[in-house]
């Protein structure tokens, strides 16, 4: 029973963290389907993680933050997905590698 409230609370405590881009070192979810980010736009706060899950069925897809000067980076399947820590207030413009037309931002705060 003890192993059962601790694995309860464990998973309570995963969802409220994924829920909760509001603070920092948190995590946040964009999910792509549909080719497009969804959503396009996130702001966040400093120290925050977004994960980019690639919820088409057969589509690969990548998070490039071009602009930046960052190199392509791997593409990426469905049911996989890619992280980033922001650490500086700014806006951060991306793209899908394959795809130019898949663009979407990261403010941070």
């Amino acid at each position: 029973m003890r192993q059962l409230l601790i694995g309860l609370l464990l998973i309570s405590f995963a969802v409220t963290v994924q829920a909760g881009g509001d603070k920092p070192g948190s995590v946040v979810e964009v999910k792509i389907k549909n080719h497009k980010f969804e959503p396009q736009t996130i702001t966040v706060k400093r120290g925050t993680t977004v994960r980019w899950i690639n919820e088409e069925k057969r589509q690969y897809h990548s998070v490039w933050f071009e602009q930046a000067g960052d190199e392509e980076p791997d593409y990426f399947f469905p049911e996989e997905s890619t992280d980033k820590t922001f650490n500086k207030p700014g806006k951060y413009p991306y793209r899908c590698g394959p795809h130019e037309k898949m663009k979407g931002m990261v403010i941070v705060e």
